[in-house]
């Protein structure tokens, strides 16, 4: 719930046209908001008025908020269109953080980016340019022998790509989805097809006198595996880790498409368990709590002591259900390696499929010259890269084929193994 302030409204003020604009706001911010709502909102508040600041707010909250997810959102852009005098320095702010005499002292509160994003859509453009617009002007562009931009956007690196386009990527891998077959299993279901059913077979025949009249069939029920990531967040992989966990938030909030269920950890100094936190719908705040939380970020890295940790605390409460393990770090470890190769070992040994992600591998010239990469390759299912779009949406294709290993063996065979 924001906090309110008076609301300093000019003897003729257009209120009709404020709400509208604030509505158009809520829709560029993610709101189902069409004209239904916008008439009932003012209608409800020409009879419920606005004395009252509270009122006020809780009136447009009834017409526009139909989510629990959605009340953040609203509430930021509340505070940024209505009532903060400062509004336009919290939306720069929150969108050009790194300004000098701009940034504030306070963090991004969560849905704040979002929200700036969504009053500062369209600022700045020319009374002419609107004019042509609402005349409805058409402008012919001739587009051949042009590259489609998110195709170029999909193959760049993520620590290469500016403020706006790690915006558009963020946005791509919401929409991604990382999909996995199911496991056959041993207990069967009825079914319209499949093998006979010999014994709800013969039940049915027993109310004939023994005449089998129809045959009943089953077929192996089907389970799906959990998810297990970890995820490194140390200095030397900061930049790749918050893009990867925005696309772990969608993964976890992707319905039908597989995993029973995505857990997902944090390690640099010491292991995190985020896994509630990537469950909150918004993006920002269930982000924002995940970095409160873990306190190492941009840190060192121990991965050896890290993963004997989830070996010891976790492995048994998330690795049932045949779970395959996600490991996303560069490898460049401070700990012993004979200690990390025995973690690695028994992580390996306890999961479905571990599927090791480095973004060390954009490099054409990379080997495995450093102790800790030397000692995890052996163990794990498949090595792939993941630097950019491109690269993840490799791996969504690739993570349900068993016989998939990437650059295990080529990497293998440069150590001698």
């Amino acid at each position: 719930m924001p906090e309110y302030a008076p609301l300093d409204l000019p003897d003729n003020p257009k209120l009709v046209g404020n709400i509208t604009h604030f509505a158009r706001a809520l829709r560029r911010a993610g709101l189902p908001i069409g004209p239904g709502r916008l008439v009932d909102a003012i209608q409800a508040v020409a009879a419920a008025g606005f004395t009252e600041k509270r009122d006020f707010y809780w009136t447009l909250h009834a017409c526009f908020v139909s989510r629990p997810e959605h009340r953040a959102v609203f509430a930021q852009l509340f505070r940024l269109y209505w009532r903060d005098p400062r509004y336009l320095e919290h939306m720069m702010a929150a969108m050009l953080p790194a300004v000098r005499g701009v940034q504030e002292d306070r963090g991004a509160q969560a849905a704040e980016k979002r929200a700036a994003e969504a009053l500062l859509d369209g600022a700045g453009m020319p009374d002419s340019q609107e004019q042509e617009e609402e005349q409805g002007t058409e402008i012919e562009i001739d587009a051949s022998l042009t590259t489609s931009g998110e195709e170029k956007l999909k193959s760049l690196d993520f620590e290469q790509m500016s403020t706006a386009e790690m915006a558009q990527a963020k946005a791509i891998l919401a929409r991604m989805t990382l999909p996995i077959d199911p496991t056959a299993m041993r207990r069967t279901q009825a079914a319209a097809t499949g093998r006979i059913d010999a014994a709800r077979t013969l039940r049915g025949a027993m109310r004939f006198g023994g005449e089998i009249r129809d045959l009943k069939w089953k077929t192996p029920k089907l389970r799906y595996p959990n998810l297990v990531v970890l995820c490194d967040i140390s200095g030397s992989m900061s930049q790749y880790s918050r893009v990867v966990l925005h696309f772990l938030h969608a993964v976890s909030n992707a319905k039908g498409v597989g995993w029973a269920r995505v857990h997902a950890f944090t390690f640099g100094t010491r292991l995190t368990n985020i896994t509630r936190h990537l469950e909150t719908r918004d993006v920002d705040a269930a982000l924002r709590a995940a970095g409160a939380e873990a306190q190492d970020w941009e840190g060192g890295t121990r991965i050896g002591t890290c993963i004997e940790t989830f070996n010891r605390d976790w492995s048994r409460r998330v690795l049932g259900r045949d779970a395959v393990v996600l490991l996303i770090t560069d490898g460049l470890d401070r700990d012993d390696p004979d200690t990390l190769a025995r973690q690695m070992q028994r992580l390996h040994l306890s999961a479905r499929r571990l599927i090791w992600i480095n973004p060390l591998l954009r490099w054409d010239e990379f080997a495995p010259k450093a102790r800790g990469i030397a000692a995890m390759l052996p163990h794990v299912d498949s090595f792939r890269a993941g630097h950019s779009i491109s690269s993840l949406e490799d791996l969504a294709a690739v993570i349900s084929k068993r016989d998939d290993v990437g650059e295990r063996d080529r990497l293998m065979r440069m150590i001698g193994r």
